[in-house]
């Protein structure tokens, strides 16, 4: 009997690019053909072929499922049909509970699949197709056999190619079952469709995709996503929830309590709240943000909630004391009480004209942020010989003792797996491993003042607090004033004393 070689190839990556080396693939043909067990190489390929009877074999499908210890199990469902034409599959793993700040998988499916349960020839499902979809559906939310349903939704949205909401289902049932690129793929096309053919649009894709492309940390892409989907549903309580998480994620706490503020009031979860309370710690309302926070916690013990609810509750007090330390402080009989947050004086720094408003803050960040990616892509390993002077002054400011260190150094510019940053090394002229002496001594010692410029890096903006406070003239340079402050236990870039 004739026979057909069919090649299978493809790629596993991290959600960074980076190639998963000994990742385990199976490959599961939904035909007569065996099972097969492979293994990536170093660039994270994978190959096989199969020899497959010409008669009688109609379409070449199968499914993959693919596992790495340290990472979260990926799947995906091919169909090549009946060409002997293959591409190269992309497969994406995640790190586990890698976006904590985020709206997660789940609540996303179960904002929004739903909503596309009960489908008819008016959204494009033909009545041939209506029982595959709901047995597909059905295997998606009732019966959690996503092997099952993807190939069941993929058929009919291959038969019924205008159904948006048919695409976004399947969309959504690939992202549950860890089918990543499949379902931006599906997304993206569910968007494009609905962006073309704004009449019989729908804006569940415009959510699922703009919830996409935060986990990707682009909230500045996802906003208008958001923004359009809520010309189809204005009190649509997830899209409402969702520009409010993404405008908080850039920075633009006013706009963004506005819009959490109606998602609590069209019905939105627990979530919210918890959002709110974010973006009101973040346009400096501490009274507000606890109030709401108790609300939210509702007589719970902090102490037994999970670790972002811990974190959202630490930056409620460390707001409140940083008030009250600063602004809430009793003052001497006498002298003027002085709001140093929310309205700094001009004379406290010479020459600063002070903020009018908090609107400007958003494109300084953005400006500030896109200089400092340059930087980072440009930024070579650098090699130094590095000299320290150092001087303690007595008490009349005279010279007391001086001391001088030299150090062979290094500095480089790593891409660790939560973001950017900078690595310094030193080194005595015998090559060992050396640090800064002095503290003993009475000297001042710091370091790492290359590193400062990340807490303004795009993907640490979200784990400080920013404030704008003014304009000011240094050196004869007209300089934009900006206060901030970590949010306790969720920054990345940590120092010690």
């Amino acid at each position: 009997m004739a026979q057909t070689i069919r090649l299978l190839a493809g790629k596993v990556k991290t959600t960074h690019g980076d190639p998963v080396r000994g990742a385990t693939v199976t490959v599961a043909p939904l035909i007569a053909a065996p099972v097969r067990s492979l293994s990536t190489n170093a660039q994270g390929e994978f190959r096989t072929e199969y020899r497959l009877n010409e008669v009688g074999v109609e379409d070449f499908i199968f499914a993959l499922t693919v596992k790495k210890k340290g990472l979260q199990t990926g799947h995906a469902f091919v169909n090549y049909g009946r060409s002997a034409k293959a591409w190269i599959i992309q497969i994406t793993l995640r790190e586990p509970g890698e976006y904590p700040e985020q709206l997660s998988t789940a609540d996303l499916v179960s904002g929004l699949a739903p909503k596309l349960k009960q489908l008819g020839v008016a959204d494009g499902l033909s009545a041939k197709s209506a029982k595959d979809y709901s047995r597909g559906v059905a295997n998606f939310l009732d019966q959690t056999r996503l092997e099952r349903a993807v190939p069941l939704l993929a058929a009919v949205v291959q038969r019924n190619p205008t159904c948006i909401a048919c695409r976004t289902m399947l969309g959504l049932a690939e992202l549950d079952w860890d089918d990543w690129d499949d379902a931006n793929r599906a997304l993206a096309e569910s968007v494009n469709a609905t962006l073309a053919h704004r009449k019989t649009g729908r804006p569940e894709p415009l959510v699922a995709y703009g919830t996409w492309l935060n986990w990707q940390h682009d909230p500045e892409k996802a906003q208008p996503f958001f923004m359009e989907a809520l010309k189809y549903t204005p009190q649509d309580a997830l899209a409402l929830q969702e520009l409010g998480r993404t405008l908080l994620l850039m920075q633009k706490f006013e706009p963004a309590g506005e819009f959490l503020k109606k998602a609590l009031t069209a019905g939105a979860a627990a979530e919210a709240r918890l959002l709110y309370v974010e973006a009101l710690v973040g346009a400096g309302r501490s009274d507000e943000a606890a109030a709401e926070m108790n609300r939210y916690l509702d007589g719970r013990d902090v102490k037994k909630m999970p670790v972002r609810v811990r974190q959202v509750w630490a930056s409620v007090q460390a707001q409140k004391k940083v008030e009250a330390t600063y602004v809430k402080a009793r003052q001497p009989k006498g002298l003027e009480h002085v709001d140093l947050l929310r309205h700094p004086p001009a004379e406290l720094i010479r020459g600063l004209e002070p903020a009018q408003d908090q609107e400007p803050l958003s494109s300084i960040l953005d400006g500030v942020g896109t200089k400092i990616l340059e930087l980072l892509q440009n930024f070579p390993n650098t090699s130094s010989e590095e000299a320290i002077h150092q001087e303690r002054l007595g008490r009349k400011g005279a010279v007391s003792d001086t001391q001088n260190q030299k150090f062979r150094y290094l500095c480089m510019a790593p891409h660790e797996s939560w973001g950017p940053s900078f690595r310094e090394y030193r080194a005595d002229f015998s090559g060992n491993e050396a640090e800064p002496k002095g503290s003993a001594e009475g000297f001042m010692l710091t370091k790492g003042f290359n590193s400062t410029p990340l807490f303004f890096h795009p993907s640490y903006r979200s784990e400080s607090t920013f404030r704008y406070l003014g304009r000011q003239t240094l050196n004869g340079r007209s300089a934009y004033v900006i206060a901030f402050a970590q949010i306790p236990g969720k920054s990345h870039l940590r120092q010690r004393q």
